[in-house]
């Protein structure tokens, strides 16, 4: 995914401190990039909920209470919405750890984990990771339908 290729209005970075206090000002950071493309509440909804669970996973399993930053970007482009979100925990695709529900197996016997990450892959229309360097880069973009933003 190509953040570049349609790009129109990219925002300024967010740097934070990779803890549970700075969660507030990245979902604060995606609502205004999310009215700014002006999604609807739901779509608005879907990319604050599955950015916070991937920071949220970086804070508490990607640093596990060590110091250490999030790098939120994001931009506008022609139909789409996007967030990229950058740390310098140990390498981890998102992807890994995805679960699928499991709703036919007793709760006593379902693995603990991974339904977070479920939820969040699959509330965006496209995700992508790479790992440049020592940076986890996770990209999230929800399609907007709007020619310009």
């Amino acid at each position: 995914m190509s953040e570049g290729s349609r790009l129109a209005v990219r925002a300024p970075e967010l740097r934070v401190p990779a803890t549970l206090a700075a969660l507030g000002d990245i979902a604060e950071y995606v609502v205004a990039l999310a009215r700014r493309a002006r999604l609807a509440d739901s779509a608005v909804y879907r990319l604050r909920l599955a950015v916070d669970e991937l920071a949220t996973n970086v804070v508490v399993h990607g640093y596990g209470g060590a110091a250490g930053e999030i790098v939120v970007g994001g931009g506008v482009g022609t139909g789409r919405v996007w967030v990229r979100i950058e740390d310098t925990a140990p390498p981890f695709d998102p992807r890994d750890g995805l679960l699928a529900p499991t709703p036919d197996v007793p709760l006593e016997r379902r693995r603990v984990g991974g339904l977070g990450i479920h939820l969040a892959l699959t509330s965006v229309d496209e995700f992508a990771y790479d790992r440049r360097g020592r940076r986890n880069i996770s990209t999230l973009a929800i399609r907007t339908g709007l020619t310009c933003p």
